[in-house]
């Protein structure tokens, strides 16, 4: 199927490796121009050389998607660019889990202006150009948004914030020709648990294993990084027009709610 995303200009925060950096590949794959943004340059820009090396026009921008002025600035320089900006993929964030008695105000604030707040403000800025181009926003969240488990926090209420942002922006905006839907991951590749099995001395492959086995998952596996590059690639084309507001849980079954 085509996508019919040649052309567009596509805004990927967390970009510079595991899922941002698979959606990438996705989008230049379809002919789309990605602009990648990280706060760590030298991965940043080996994730962008690469997608340059597979055919795509990239723009690579560091930046830290906590701080306001380098999200006014990713935007910016996207349209500078391109003159144009066509989607917007909110993706940066980490796993933070803890029992709520455990936590501080302080992983709470940080946790909330990383996964809330940083959707909020580049979303923001990028929504007069999405008007102009009836443009999309995805908001990457995970599955604990709608089922929160024991020692989940702050991670489960910050993401469940995210799918009431979808929502309610998906109803102001939808008039003015901007979708607005949300991808709910439960366990997924990506560079994060990459990392951590490289830090603990084990092969990736084993880890996903036993994170499929242990968290029961219906499927049977831990789900590929290009399947999530899939369904976030569709709702940002116009093969989804008549899709927003809506969260999709891409989780294997793991999550016992619809």
């Amino acid at each position: 199927m085509d996508l019919e995303l040649g052309g567009r200009v596509v805004v990927v925060t967390g970009g510079s490796d595991g899922l941002g950096l698979a959606l990438g590949h996705r989008l230049v794959s379809e002919g789309a121009r990605v602009a990648l943004c990280a706060r760590t340059e030298d991965r940043l820009r080996a994730a962008a050389d690469e997608l340059r090396r597979a055919g795509g026009d990239v723009l690579d921008v560091v930046a830290d998607v906590g701080v306001p002025d380098d999200l006014r600035a990713l935007t910016e320089a996207t349209v500078e660019r391109w003159g144009r900006l066509d989607g917007v993929v909110n993706n940066a964030g980490r796993s933070a889990a803890a029992p709520v008695a455990e936590t501080t105000d302080g992983q709470w604030e940080e946790d909330l202006d990383l996964k809330l707040m940083a959707s909020v403000r580049l979303s923001r800025f990028a929504l007069p150009h999405l008007e102009a181009s009836g443009g999309a926003i995805v908001n990457v969240l995970a599955v604990a948004a709608k089922a929160p488990g024991p020692g989940s926090a702050p991670s489960s209420v910050s993401r469940a914030a995210g799918m009431a942002l979808t929502k309610a922006l998906s109803k102001e905006v939808g008039p003015r020709g901007v979708r607005v839907n949300a991808v709910l991951i439960g366990l997924i590749e990506s560079g994060q648990w990459r990392r951590m099995a490289e830090a603990s001395g084990t092969a990736v492959e084993d880890l996903y294993q036993r994170m499929a086995q242990s968290s029961g998952i219906p499927l049977g596996r831990v789900g590929r990084a290009a399947e999530f590059a899939d369904l976030t690639a569709y709702l940002l084309s116009s093969r989804s027009s008549y899709v927003t507001g809506t969260a999709i849980n891409l989780d294997g079954g793991l999550s016992p709610t619809v």
